[in-house]
């Protein structure tokens, strides 16, 4: 890990303490620097051109444009895959997902049991550590679950087939079930679970004030059902749009979360912890082409194409062209962060866990593929050290392949298909193939993808009893008799 001047790791920090209390009045003049707090906010299948500050026209997001002036707006900084589960197991983990144990999106594949996350390696230096929203990397009684990994909470839902309703009977905190009231499944119910996630969420950052923490909020809106209570200010934002009416419930779940961006930031201002807080925006997959229709061959919203330039990323969600694979990404930290600025730099998810080990002073796993992003952020002078470069960024899923190396993005869209190749530079839509042009380039991006796969190997469930029962609350079945395994 590279030294760098701007903060103290926190076992120098916590030796300074020791040093000063014993020496007292000598030391009194040292300024002691309490460890950065962590909050990261993950939106379920933003498109990257929806929001406002990437260029979106149709949905009002002040408070993520507001992140965008006070901090730094990634336009090249992927998802870690193209899908839910996989993509998290990415970003937790600093893996690319050709050395990840969640290759797969069935809803509850685990994590192996010890696997290092985020969290886990920042418990050893004294962080309060919170989830809240959709987990995906192992569903209950499976080496998964969150509280095996470093998290001290989570709340909100361990399986993602859970996550699709935003009225589920219960929640899940730490395994075991939250009731929610008056709910029944699907869209039936009195009780909107963002509400009680975001609030959980607020509590924790509250709670916690006295101590450094990472507050993970991997918020569901605006995946699964698209439901927003009538009642919700955002709903009347649109409620008179001539759009279809899910477009319209999709863009008042995006305007409600951006509320709760605001709150999360209000809540800092208020507690005093702005200047010690890095908060990151971001989606977590490409974007769908969701309402789509001959007016909007690409959706109502945009997901993939910009509004007022044209340009557009194929694929949508699911797929490991540019469009299943770009998201919004944005980073505020005051005093840290230049204010109004913007990052050409080619990442992804992986890179999280470096970047936070750096700038905490945590140890960062040895079989990580990220690079840390500080640099970036704050700057190579206060890093200390230059921005470490991607040689090339690698991705998985299924039969799917793609590989980027500069310019140059080779992918191959099923197991037994031809490889196609892209220089994205000249040709961001991915709409020219190249491969049979330039072999010598698609050998070589071939030989990468060889050389970043390895097997899967995947966590495992004790039992899958709750899991499954997880599964059939999405719509209130929860306490039906499990599925005869013949059926």
């Amino acid at each position: 890990m590279y030294a760098y001047t701007f903060h103290c790791p926190v076992r120098v920090w916590f030796a300074a303490l020791l040093i000063a209390a014993s020496w007292g009045p000598v030391l009194q003049a040292v300024e002691t620097v309490r460890p950065p707090n962590i909050v990261y906010i993950m939106a379920d299948e933003l498109g990257y051109y929806e929001p406002s500050f990437m260029g979106g026209q149709n949905i009002q997001t002040p408070n993520m444009d507001r992140m965008a002036k006070e901090g730094m707006v990634f336009r090249n900084l992927y998802a870690g895959s193209c899908v839910c589960a996989p993509t998290r197991c990415t970003f937790l983990t600093g893996k690319h997902s050709g050395h990840t144990s969640v290759r797969s999106n069935g809803g509850g594949t685990p994590l192996r049991a010890g696997e290092q996350t985020i969290a886990s390696i920042l418990k050893p230096l004294g962080y309060a550590t919170g989830g809240f929203g959709k987990w995906g990397c192992g569903g209950r009684d499976s080496t998964g679950v969150p509280e095996a990994h470093g998290f001290d909470v989570f709340l909100g839902y361990y399986d993602q087939v859970h996550a699709h309703s935003y009225y589920p009977p219960y929640l899940i905190r730490n395994s075991e079930e939250v009731p929610l009231e008056g709910n029944h499944g699907g869209s039936r119910g009195e009780t909107y679970s963002q509400y009680v996630i975001h609030d959980a969420a607020l509590e924790f950052i509250r709670s916690h004030q006295n101590q450094p923490f990472f507050a993970y909020l991997p918020y569901t809106p605006p995946h699964g059902i698209f439901d927003i209570p009538d009642q919700d200010p955002a709903w009347a934002i649109y409620q008179s749009h001539d759009w279809p009416e899910p477009a319209r419930r999709y863009a008042a779940m995006v305007s409600m979360l951006d509320r709760q961006v605001g709150e999360v930031l209000a809540l800092l201002s208020e507690l005093g912890l702005d200047d010690n807080t890095l908060v990151v925006f971001s989606g977590d997959n490409g974007g769908n082409d969701y309402f789509k229709s001959p007016k909007f061959p690409r959706g109502v919203h945009l997901a993939n194409k910009h509004p007022q330039t044209g340009i557009e990323y194929r694929g949508t969600k699911g797929t490991l062209y540019e469009g299943g694979l770009r998201i919004p990404f944005v980073a505020r930290w005051p005093g840290k962060i230049t204010a109004g600025s913007e990052s050409p730099f080619v990442g992804y998810f992986p890179d999280i866990l470096p970047t936070v080990a750096e700038m905490t002073g945590a140890q960062a796993p040895s079989d990580i593929d990220g690079v840390s992003l500080l640099p970036q952020l704050i700057g190579e002078t206060a890093a200390g050290h230059p921005q470490v470069q991607h040689d090339y960024l690698y991705w998985e899923i299924g039969g799917w392949i793609a590989v980027l190396q500069g310019d140059w993005r080779a992918v191959r869209p099923k197991a037994k298909a031809a490889w196609e190749l892209y220089n994205i530079g000249k040709d961001p839509s991915e709409s020219e193939n190249l491969a049979e042009r330039q072999p010598e380039i698609l050998a070589r991006l071939t030989a990468l993808a060889t050389e970043a796969h390895q097997p899967v190997s995947e966590g495992v469930f004790r039992s899958t009893v709750r899991h499954e029962r997880d599964r059939r609350a999405k719509m209130g079945k929860h306490d039906d008799p499990p599925a005869s395994p013949n059926k």
